[in-house]
């Protein structure tokens, strides 16, 4: 059967209709899976390492004080935060956790946000009420990873949480000695 012009010109309307719908098809799955897909955090999955100095406990006093330091050829960072953390380190009424800065959307360095209004301005992202404290950030496509919930992707792209790290006390000084594996970019 051969199609006439004017039969072509009929169901010229299906290719665009069609095109549409794949789009909003599309958006809708990537919107879904960004909103709800995200991955919570499992039991510490650490990958044994050579122990490698972070800080003096003291240089950590407070809570919310950071150190950046280089694990496994990895950027990271522990922070002193103000209770237990799934896979963190609890000294007396001390609580240390340590993450990965590599995003997992795309691998960008994620950098704690201290002020909730600039999560609110610059990542569009307000944590739920009594939920309101730093929080790490990634500044290249604003995913938002929480610290106190084991490094989970709370908002943003990445689905994945950021890799932790295991740190132990040895005297007066907080080493790290393992890291769990990055799971592969854009996850």
């Amino acid at each position: 059967m051969r199609l006439s012009r004017r039969a072509l010109l009929e169901r010229w309307w299906v290719l665009p209709v069609a095109g549409t719908l794949g789009a909003f098809g599309y958006m809708g799955w990537y919107a879904s899976r960004v909103t709800w897909g995200k991955e919570r955090v499992g039991p510490p999955d650490f990958q044994p390492g050579k122990a490698v100095r972070v800080a003096a406990l003291e240089a950590l006093a407070e809570e919310w004080t950071e150190v950046a330091f280089q694990y496994a050829g990895r950027p990271c960072v522990a922070l002193r935060v103000p209770g237990p953390v799934p896979g963190g380190l609890s000294v007396g009424d001390a609580h240390y956790a340590a993450y990965s800065r590599v995003c997992t959307h795309l691998g960008c360095a994620v950098n704690l946000v201290r002020d909730p209004e600039v999560l609110a301005f610059a990542y569009n992202y307000r944590p739920p009420p009594g939920e309101r404290h730093p929080q790490l950030g990634c500044p290249c496509h604003f995913s938002v990873f929480d610290p106190l919930q084991g490094g989970v992707a709370v908002f943003g792209k990445a689905n994945a949480p950021l890799p932790r790290v295991r740190l132990e006390a040895r005297g007066q000084d907080l080493y790290a000695t393992g890291i769990e594996p990055a799971p592969a970019l854009g996850t």
